[in-house]
């Protein structure tokens, strides 16, 4: 409790002013971070970059075992860049510190080795703590971008950087390694975004000797194709939904009521539905959402879903409108920089009271109609 008070009433309000040599771009660890958040600035920073450039690069990167490795001297250096009050400082030195760790096997010792380089990730604080070390990771030239989710980054260059996919990854792994980190090759992923509607084909970059390059990248759980296409996610989440009928079926058989195993659906099966939803659901066609309708209504048949359950656009849209209602309301929220400014209003009438006070977005082509904050804002 004491940590969880620590680092609400201090290190969450620190990350909201980094000093320049720090960044306040994680979005893990943090009160309004969440992955539907990052894959909705990721998809939106994408599809910005497709309306003037051909193509747009994305490199998932990972870090191994990154929780384990990181150097606790190189955090409380960043660390007291925040603005924290001594007291606190002093006490995140005193969680890092003192740490030790031995073996003991079949009645032998091992002698005590200190831990220099390690994070609780059990912990408040620990957790927070990685925020901190990947602050001051950023791209090596301007016009790229970082989306990062704990270990996971993507890095996002457009077509007119494309000469720069080389150094970014090269800097990354320099910076891994000053901070004790080893980036992951086995797992590093390039994809190259391009919008199937153009009438030219694009000629994409030659792909990298040391890389790994495909059509589809999985965002946080969440499946995409090269031409931003959700498609495949709703195909694989159909699937192992349609799996989880058949533990059902067993809970049934060994005596578990109706109610139990809609409790059960609720909580296992219509989660891995809507799960990052208000990301994707602009990226699927009418037909993905009449698979994902006719496998509800045949849950409802076999009583494994309550027959009052809403349809899934309509549960999509209520988590789109409290997701919008938390961005909207809070100036500190990950997400605020994505939206439009506030409206000028330039006439005296008005034929029904709009939510927000937010203008509307241009028409800048259907990659970004598909976006969160733009379906939102013209929906509300």
């Amino acid at each position: 409790m004491m940590e969880r008070t620590v680092v609400r009433t201090s290190l969450y309000p620190a990350f909201l002013a980094p000093p320049p040599s720090l960044t306040s771009d994680q979005f893990a660890f943090r009160p309004t971070g969440s992955t539907s958040a990052a894959i909705i600035s990721l998809l939106h920073t994408i599809a910005s970059l497709l309306q003037t450039n051909p193509y747009v690069i994305v490199i998932s990167l990972d870090f191994s075992k990154a929780f384990d490795t990181v150097r606790q001297s190189t955090l409380l250096s960043k660390m007291s860049e925040l603005d924290l009050p001594v007291y606190v400082y002093n006490s995140m030195v005193s969680f890092f510190s003192g740490h030790a760790h031995r073996t003991v096997y079949n009645g032998e010792v091992s002698s005590t080795k200190s831990i220099s380089a390690n994070i609780v990730q059990g912990s408040s604080i620990g957790l927070a703590s990685y925020a901190v070390t990947a602050a001051d990771l950023r791209p090596l030239r301007a016009g790229n971008s970082l989306v990062k989710f704990a270990d996971d980054t993507y890095l996002v260059i457009p077509a007119t950087r494309a000469d720069t996919r080389v150094a970014e990854p090269g800097h990354i792994t320099a910076w891994a390694a000053d901070n004790n980190l080893r980036l992951n090759k086995t797992k590093t992923r390039e994809v190259v975004f391009y919008d199937n509607r153009r009438r030219h084909r694009i000629q994409p970059p030659p792909p990298l000797p040391d890389m790994t390059c495909g059509t589809t990248l999985k965002v946080l759980g969440v499946t995409f194709t090269d031409t931003l296409s959700a498609s495949d996610h709703v195909r694989l989440v159909i699937s192992d939904s349609a799996q989880s009928l058949y533990a059902l079926r067993v809970l049934r058989h060994h005596g578990l009521g109706e109610a139990g195993l809609q409790t059960v659906f609720m909580a296992i099966v219509v989660s891995r539905l809507t799960y990052a939803a208000s990301a994707w659901i602009g990226f699927i066609t009418s037909t993905d959402n009449q698979r994902i309708e006719a496998f509800l209504h045949r849950s409802k048949r076999c009583g494994y879903c309550s027959p009052d359950l809403l349809d899934f656009v309509q549960l999509v849209e209520e988590g789109d409108e409290r997701l919008f209602k938390r961005i909207n309301n809070n100036s500190s929220h990950v997400l605020r920089g994505l939206l439009p400014p506030p409206s000028v209003a330039t006439q005296q009438y008005c034929l029904r009271r709009r939510p927000h006070d937010r203008q509307m977005p241009d028409h800048t082509g259907h990659l970004a109609d598909k976006n969160f904050l733009t379906r939102i804002i013209h929906a509300v």
